[in-house]
């Protein structure tokens, strides 16, 4: 080996030896939920909700379950109770002008059997957002809002998916 050789080599030592470090430590990054211990599912949500027509189309494409239309029929029972929306002022400037809002996205839901015992439980969900904003923007900004409330409801979806798929039946 050359003396210009040797770091490099020292180099790529180090760099096999931190990935393998890695692997052995269990570091796995969260992926979507691909499997439920249910074949059958069935979902209850308040009219006027789309959590549980997301709910529903994250399961129906994502895992193998069947998503049934009567209760019945279903091995488990995902009841929302509620999905609510707040918007409180975070900042104001110093004319007293809002410059931030908080969106706050909260969701209840219980896992239920066909005799409506419950499964598992699980807890409330909240997700928050930082909000920034002008007047001059209004009609953007009432987009973003929009957006910003979507992501948190498909992050409750993915949540709720992970509790059920951490449900052991026997």
């Amino acid at each position: 080996m050359t003396p210009n050789t040797m770091p490099i080599t020292l180099q790529r030592l180090l760099f096999v030896l931190l990935l393998s470090s890695l692997s052995a430590c269990g570091f796995k990054l969260r992926g979507q939920v691909s499997e439920l211990p249910f074949e059958r599912v069935y979902i209850s949500a308040p009219a006027g909700m789309t959590i549980g027509s997301e709910l529903e189309r994250v399961i129906s494409t994502h895992t193998h379950a069947q998503i049934v239309k009567k209760a019945k029929k279903a091995e488990a029972i995902i009841q929302i109770l509620y999905a609510n929306r707040e918007k409180r002022i975070l900042s104001l400037s110093e004319g007293g002008k809002v410059r931030e809002f908080e969106l706050i996205y909260r969701v209840a839901a219980r896992l239920l059997d066909t005799e409506n015992v419950e499964l598992a439980s699980m807890p409330e969900i909240v997700l928050t957002r930082i909000l920034p904003y002008l007047d001059a923007q209004e009609l953007a900004k009432a987009a973003e809002e929009e957006m910003l409330y979507k992501d948190m409801q498909q992050d409750a979806v993915q949540q709720i998916l992970r509790q059920m798929a951490a449900v052991s039946v026997e």
